[in-house]
């Protein structure tokens, strides 16, 4: 979040500027919830109530926009669209069912373990769209109930999101602000990932894994299933596998080439939509890229935009230091109570609430307790607890995280609703689990 020149707003008929910000981010923030209406369009309205009603004038607010997320976040769309036309996806899911043997315990496992890499390698939102489908293709062809499996590719995508800087939207968010590098992610994020992965699924196991059987059967029928027949495009196959480990391998180096890693995403996504139209008409090239840009996020990306603005307004009235001030009063001025603070609240509000307008407030919140503690880097720990705690406490209920919406929603279509309250009793528990193991980790490695 960008740091804006406090200087006195003029807000309409004289009201408390303070007041007026608040009660838009409260009035956003409250009918996000309620889901009745486009998020994207609820955050743009607050962001423009903020400039019409003085809060923020036009300068500040497009000055509070953090182009390097919305740049980040729209590079990888685009590349991930474009590579998600070749099939290779289904190709990886299908192979790793025949892999466990047409088992269905360990196709479960499997499915999870590819959902959570290529969650924290893409983002969790297009993993599940492109592995949802394919699951419940196996557990039918399985006859075995699909709900484990859609409940353990939940939990996996949000697991695997929180490893790296592009896995989930918060981690972009929070690198940005806090110029922590795609490295900084993979070496403090991702060593406690795989150990929360197996502690939840052996939690699993023991919920579900006595009743997952299958005739001998309908396991052969597994076996039969082609993976060579998901792959469409062979040579865009190529050409995205190149571009992808590309820009991964950019995204390592970034921070010691000064580069941001929004500036490695849109290069790559040009450098992809190039290579997607070489030998094309000029005809045929404007229909695919327009085709391309009609499957980025665009919701997304204007809700970030909207939500930018509004919570600039909010850091620019104070409201933020003097929350950092009560915090830091709550906690005692202790990094080791800080930092828990954040990791337990983070994770409770994110399961109640959707985790990126959360994180949004939070972000501003703990940059003002950076002279408290001594600089950036003393504070980094809070980083890595806000990380952990957004995107874990996504799997704490239906409505934490937009990728569980998501496999509920195929869910639903296939005849297989995934109940609220069914969910939570299973997944609530389990969430509590991996910040705990979080608790224990960011305690041994940074604050003991």
């Amino acid at each position: 979040m960008h740091n804006i020149e406090s200087t006195t707003s003029t807000v309409i008929f004289g009201f408390d500027p303070t007041w007026v910000a608040v009660s838009i981010l409260l009035l956003v923030y409250g009918v996000i919830m309620a889901e009745k209406f486009n998020r994207a369009v609820l955050s743009l309205l607050g962001a423009g109530l903020m400039i019409l009603c003085g809060v923020l004038n036009q300068q500040q607010a497009v000055a509070g926009i953090d182009f390097n997320t919305i740049g980040l976040l729209t590079g990888m769309m685009v590349i991930v669209a474009i590579s998600q036309k070749t099939g290779m996806f289904q190709y990886v899911a299908i192979k790793a069912a025949k892999l466990a043997k047409g088992e269905p315990w360990w196709i479960l496992v499997m499915l999870s373990l590819v959902t959570a890499v290529f969650s924290a390698l893409l983002d969790n939102v297009t993993t599940v769209l492109l592995i949802a489908p394919v699951t419940l293709l196996i557990t039918d062809a399985l006859g075995v109930r699909p709900y484990p499996y859609l409940f353990a590719l939940i939990l996996a995508s949000n697991i695997g999101g929180t490893a790296t800087l592009i896995g989930d939207p918060p981690n972009i968010m929070i690198g940005s602000a806090a110029h922590l590098s795609f490295t900084d992610f993979l070496i403090n994020l991702t060593p406690i990932i795989p150990v929360i992965f197996i502690a939840v699924i052996a939690v699993i196991w023991f919920m579900f894994g006595s009743d997952l059987h299958a005739t001998d059967e309908k396991k052969k029928l597994i076996m039969q299933f082609d993976e060579r027949a998901a792959i469409k495009d062979v040579p865009l196959l190529k050409k995205s596998l190149c571009v992808l480990f590309g820009v991964i391998g950019g995204f390592t180096v970034a921070h010691d080439l000064h580069l941001e890693p929004a500036t490695i995403a849109m290069f790559g996504a040009a450098v992809l939509l190039l290579l997607q139209t070489l030998g094309q008409s000029v005809e045929e090239k404007d229909h695919a890229y327009e085709g391309i840009m009609a499957e980025v996020e665009w919701t997304t990306i204007f809700f970030f935009v909207g939500l930018f603005i509004i919570v600039t307004g909010v850091e620019h009235t104070g409201v933020i230091n003097i929350l950092a001030e009560k915090t830091l009063a709550l906690t005692g001025g202790d990094l080791v109570a800080t930092t828990a603070t954040v990791l337990w609240v983070s994770a409770i509000a994110s399961a109640l609430i959707d985790n990126i307008p959360f994180v949004a407030t939070m972000i501003p919140l703990i940059q003002s307790m950076e002279p408290t503690f001594g600089g950036a880097e003393a504070i980094e720990p809070l980083w890595w607890a806000l990380a952990l705690g957004a995107c874990l406490g996504g799997n704490g209920s239906l409505i934490g995280a937009s990728a569980n919406l998501i496999v509920a929603g195929f869910a639903q279509r296939a005849g297989q609703p995934i109940a609220f309250l069914t969910f939570m009793k299973h997944a609530f528990g389990l969430m509590i689990l991996t910040i705990i193991i979080s608790h224990i980790y960011l305690y041994l490695r940074y604050l003991s």
